[in-house]
C-alpha cells in the first residue's frame, strides 16, 4: 500500500511560523532558514495541536513508530539530520545537456567543491560523480567518519554496485563527462571507504542543502 502523503505542515521555526496546506508552501518558510523546525501531519486537528505545542514534544517521539503513525507525523523529523556531514547534488540542463555537480557542508552550507557545467552529461551522472568526488576528497584527508547525503536513489544504487549504468554514448561533445565516469568507476572499484552514503529525505527535510534551487 502506498504511503499516504501529509496534508498539513507545521512550521514552528521558519520565516513565518504557521500551518501550511502544501509542501511547496512549507518549503518557502524553511528553505535556507537556520534551525528550521517543521513536520508533516495528515489531519488539521493534529497539525493545530502540534502548532500550539513545543516541537520537542514531537521530535522526542521518533523512537516510537506507533506514536508517529497515530498522530499522522513524519517518522523522519529534521532533528534526525547528521549536521556534521556533506551533502551533494547534481544538475543538468537538458538530457543530455550541460551537467554540473557540487558538495556542501550540510549544516553551514559552505561549498566544498563544484564541477561544471560540462556539455553532454545527465542528471544521474552528475549525482554519482558528486558522491565519488566527495568520498575521494574525504579519503585523501584521511576522514573515515563524515557521512555523505544524496537525494538520488539511482546514484546511491550505482555507488553500492560500484558501477555507473548509464546509457550515455560517447561523443566528441561529452568526452570530459565520459572521462569522469571512467575515473569514478575505477576509483569505486579500487576503494572502499567506510564513510556512509545516506539518502536525504526530501519530503521530511526539504531540498538537500547542495540543491541548485532551479526546480
Amino acid at each position: 500500500m502506498a504511503k499516504k502523503k501529509n496534508n498539513y505542515y507545521v512550521v514552528w521555526n521558519g520565516v513565518r511560523p504557521g500551518i501550511y496546506e502544501s509542501w511547496a508552501d512549507c518549503q518557502v518558510q524553511i528553505k535556507g532558514y537556520p534551525g528550521a523546525k517543521y513536520m508533516g501531519f495528515k489531519t488539521l486537528r493534529a497539525a493545530e495541536e502540534a502548532y500550539h505545542s513545543s516541537p520537542q514534544e514531537y521530535y522526542k517521539r521518533k523512537d516510537s513508530e506507533d506514536l508517529f503513525t497515530a498522530a499522522g507525523l513524519s517518522s523522519n523529523p529534521v532533528s534526525n539530520i547528521i549536521q556534521d556531514s556533506w551533502s551533494v547534488d547534481g544538475a543538468c540542463s537538458g538530457n543530455p545537456g550541460k551537467m554540473e555537480y557540487r558538495g556542501v557542508h550540510t549544516h553551514s552550507r559552505d561549498e566544498i567543491f563544484r564541477v561544471g557545467p560540462l556539455p553532454g552529461g545527465t542528471n544521474n551522472i552528475g549525482e554519482i560523480l558528486a558522491i565519488v568526488h566527495a568520498l575521494a576528497l574525504l579519503d585523501k584527508k584521511g576522514d573515515t567518519t563524515t557521512p555523505i547525503y544524496t537525494d538520488s536513489l539511482t546514484a546511491k544504487g550505482w555507488y553500492k554496485k560500484k558501477k555507473i549504468n548509464t546509457k550515455l554514448e560517447p561523443t566528441p561533445q561529452n568526452k570530459k563527462v565520459i572521462e569522469l565516469v571512467q575515473r569514478a568507476e575505477k576509483w569505486m572499484q579500487t576503494h572502499n571507504p567506510p564513510n556512509q552514503v545516506l539518502k536525504w529525505d526530501t519530503e521530511s527535510w526539504g531540498e538537500i542543502p547542495a540543491d541548485y534551487g532551479r526546480k
